[in-house]
């Protein structure tokens, strides 16, 4: 369906526009002009390919609701970017940051399954008829949907929305609560990312771990890098887009397997093709990086990906609308205020267990954003560390029900 209010809605004007966003952001920020200059040592590039097509989708010039470039970007260009970003990957160096990360990653689940119900119950001291409602119109239900989308993903929301049955008019709404919200911190994530230093200045926190993978990747691209041939090109697009497509055919084959023979494994997002896609691509990209195809990677095929995950970034942010979860201004501030719980206790256990941003931001987005947000926040800081943002997701999508089922019980109980 053609969404008439927006002014264009041809979809080849809307890529060349994000393309056209994307060009302009990184040849600004190459620029010696003193306005570009002061202007990205405030703001990260990726931050404005993120935000201008959101604006343009706000202002209703494009629509992130009706375009079908979100899905081709998360399931084509996603899954051929995540295998040219594990072709070169140095799986025992990866290995080194499981602890960090797994506690990042655990902390953010938790604070969102403990957010929800604190949020919903400091509503109410002050304006109980936000978190109210009766049968299908009770917040809380609605809400669960939210825990389901912030624990795992979409698998996990549809879960939710299906065991508690939130009115459809509710549940619209909660999507608009999702995306804004998710959104919003995303770009805080990615203006994070940007001052990387003074953060880990404030919580104390030792980055060489991190910093020592991303040199040794660096050093390795260096030893490896020529110029690169048309055929080295094709071969690049050949094996992304190539296991792409195994991946699809992987995936449209298990997922309704175990719908059919194991449906009860749908608790795990087993059912899920989406989850099947991510997997497979970057199990088969992991393994071509113990290969001579690893070499690739000087020839650009973490560049090619970067690419392909900035198309991906272009078109997120067009899903987000500024003004849409103002429809319902009460909903609003119970998200806000269960985020605001969430980045209270991530920052405070970072800061006591001395943990780098990295490791906060890639375990918050994994939970809050999945497979299609974690990869990007975790790019953010270097192209090469973003399978750990979708190793991350992953087990989101794995622990997302359950958490989610809890979380709605909670706010249930504290509900008015």
């Amino acid at each position: 369906m053609i969404d008439q209010t927006a002014l264009i809605t041809n979809d080849a004007v809307v890529l060349g526009i994000l393309m056209g966003i994307l060009g302009l952001v990184f040849w600004t920020s190459e620029s010696n002009i003193p306005f570009f200059k002061r202007l990205y040592t405030f703001i990260p590039p990726i931050l404005l390919c993120y935000f201008l097509p959101g604006l343009l989708n706000s202002m209703g010039i494009i629509s992130g609701t009706t375009s079908a470039l979100y899905t081709m970007a998360s399931r084509y260009l996603l899954p051929a970017s995540l295998v040219l970003f594990t072709l070169s990957l140095d799986l025992r160096e990866i290995w080194k940051l499981r602890k960090k990360a797994g506690l990042m990653f655990i902390t953010a689940s938790i604070s969102i399954m403990l957010g929800g119900p604190a949020a919903v119950f400091l509503v109410s001291l002050f304006a109980p008829e936000i978190v109210g409602g009766q049968g299908a119109e009770e917040v809380w239900r609605g809400l669960s949907t939210v825990a389901g989308t912030w624990i795992g993903g979409g698998a996990n929301q549809a879960a939710m929305y299906e065991i508690f049955k939130p009115s459809p008019d509710l549940f619209s709404a909660m999507v608009a609560l999702d995306v804004f919200i998710s959104y919003l911190w995303m770009a805080l994530l990615l203006f994070g990312a940007g001052k990387n230093i003074l953060i880990n200045r404030f919580l104390k926190a030792d980055d060489q771990s991190v910093t020592e993978i991303k040199d040794k990747i660096e050093a390795y691209q260096q030893s490896i890098m020529r110029i690169p041939k048309m055929e080295d090109i094709l071969l690049i697009l050949g094996i992304g887009f190539g296991i792409t497509g195994i991946a699809h055919f992987g995936a449209d084959h298990i997922a309704p397997w175990i719908t059919i023979n194991a449906p009860y494994l749908s608790a795990f997002s087993l059912t899920s093709g989406f989850f099947w896609l991510v997997i497979i691509a970057t199990t088969l990209g992991m393994i071509l990086s113990f290969t001579k195809l690893r070499n690739l990677e000087g020839a650009g095929a973490s560049k090619i990906g970067s690419v392909l995950l900035y198309v991906l970034i272009a078109t997120i942010g067009m899903q987000m609308n500024i003004m849409a979860i103002f429809n319902k201004p009460g909903i609003l501030i119970v998200g806000l205020v269960w985020i605001l719980i969430h980045v209270i206790v991530i920052f405070i256990v970072a800061k006591l267990t001395k943990t780098p941003f990295f490791f906060l931001a890639v375990g918050s987005m994994a939970n809050i954003g999945g497979p299609a947000s974690a990869p990007v926040i975790a790019s953010a800081f270097h192209p090469s560390l973003a399978p750990i943002g979708v190793l991350l997701a992953v087990f989101g999508y794995v622990i997302g029900t359950y958490g989610a089922y809890i979380c709605g019980l909670m706010m249930q109980a504290v509900s008015p």
